[in-house]
């Protein structure tokens, strides 16, 4: 598998990345990829069938000059910001394998995500909950969605090392919708830090993953493109789903 680590200058482009990168294996471009990248600014990520009004408090965003998003994929509503990692896997999709159908991709993805992260903590348990979430106890510290083509899938999220996370419940109202686990719990109290540097997250991944060849040249010219025709315009990222 291919290993790519971004440094793109916004959060449009981030964004951009994985639809672009996604679409470049559909058309038989490339080939399973891993790829990381790490907010440097704080911002707002929805859900592509999210509604921003629901579920950001818009006013607040305003008030502090803090941008929102709308990714490409599904699930819910995260706050991006410094000591956030996200990863992006972009996999085939096989008939009789462990991608073939969503949930046998969640479970499949999951499971590997959660042995890497529980390699760095063995003293720790790391359980998936929900469908998508990893925690360390009851308490969330990753959040993950998907997206399906024909041929290949996108499976990113957003781990917790090191966030403020005061700030998740002052930029976001309570989700519409949220799994039974969470038990009404307020942000501050759902979600937790893995106090783990981003390296040693991001290699424990790429082991797991056997990302260990690098992705040369990747499309900077799509993605910039299509960060500035979709990912930049409030007619997407406010769009009503």
């Amino acid at each position: 598998m291919q290993r790519l680590n971004l440094e793109l200058p916004s959060p449009a482009e981030n964004l951009a990345a994985d639809e672009v990168l996604l679409d470049v294996c559909e058309a038989g471009h490339g080939g399973e990829t891993l790829i990381f990248w790490e907010p440097r600014e704080t911002f707002v990520v929805v859900g592509y069938a999210n509604k921003v009004a629901t579920e950001v408090n818009v006013t607040t965003c305003a008030a502090r000059g803090i941008p929102i998003y709308r990714r490409c994929s599904g699930g819910g509503t995260v706050v991006q910001m410094p000591g956030g990692l996200n990863y992006s896997l972009i996999l085939r999709i096989t008939e009789t394998g462990p991608t073939r159908n969503i949930t046998a991709a969640n479970q499949f993805i999951m499971e590997k995500n959660r042995v890497a992260i529980e390699s760095l903590l063995p003293e720790s348990k790391i359980s998936v909950r929900g469908h998508t979430d990893l925690c360390l106890g009851d308490l969330k510290f990753a959040g993950n969605s998907q997206r399906r083509r024909k041929n290949f899938l996108l499976f990113h999220g957003t781990l917790l090392l090191d966030c403020d996370l005061a700030l998740i419940g002052e930029l976001l109202r309570m989700p519409s919708l949220q799994p039974d686990y969470r038990a009404s719990r307020a942000h501050e109290k759902f979600v937790t830090n893995l106090k783990l540097p981003a390296e040693t997250v991001k290699a424990a991944l790429a082991a797991e993953w056997n990302a260990d060849e690098a992705l040369k040249n990747p499309p900077r010219e799509k993605i910039s493109e299509l960060a500035r025709e979709k990912y930049s315009t409030r007619e997407w990222n406010y769009k009503i789903a």
